[in-house]
């Protein structure tokens, strides 16, 4: 709730979605992350693919979940724009590196990819017109 409040004081272009548009969309794209990803760490303890194959799926889970509390709990503009730069490379990242080994795991998340790709757009966006002159 605190974090729906803070979104809708921000400056925000014309094109920004309403608030209430993120828990929807996080929640499905967070189930269809759940499946590809478990099913990455089912293919490494499997033997199937290597860490280095899934060590980008560990880091693009690492900077997706830090994004939250430094937009919004240190609101920190700066260090969320660097952070979604960072989930949408390892995004790239671990979907080019699975592609070889279980092609469906990149298309099940082209959803979060093009969500990204929006989001990090958007986020350029916002911390530009909330930046301090």
């Amino acid at each position: 709730m605190k974090t729906k409040i803070q979104y809708r004081n921000y400056k925000k272009p014309s094109w920004a979605p309403p608030s209430w548009i993120f828990g929807p969309v996080w929640t499905l794209l967070y189930i269809l992350i759940a499946i590809s990803y478990g099913y990455v760490v089912y293919a490494y303890f499997t033997h199937e693919i290597t860490f280095i194959s899934m060590l980008p799926f560990i880091a693009n889970l690492l900077f997706n979940l830090a994004y939250t509390p430094l937009q919004f709990t240190l609101k920190s503009f700066s260090l969320a724009l660097i952070d979604i730069f960072f989930v949408l490379g390892t995004l790239i990242w671990a979907l080019c590196a699975i592609y070889p080994y279980a092609p469906w795991v990149t298309y099940i998340n082209a959803p979060y990819l093009l969500w990204v790709c929006f989001a990090t757009i958007l986020q350029c966006a916002v911390t530009y017109m909330n930046r301090r002159v």
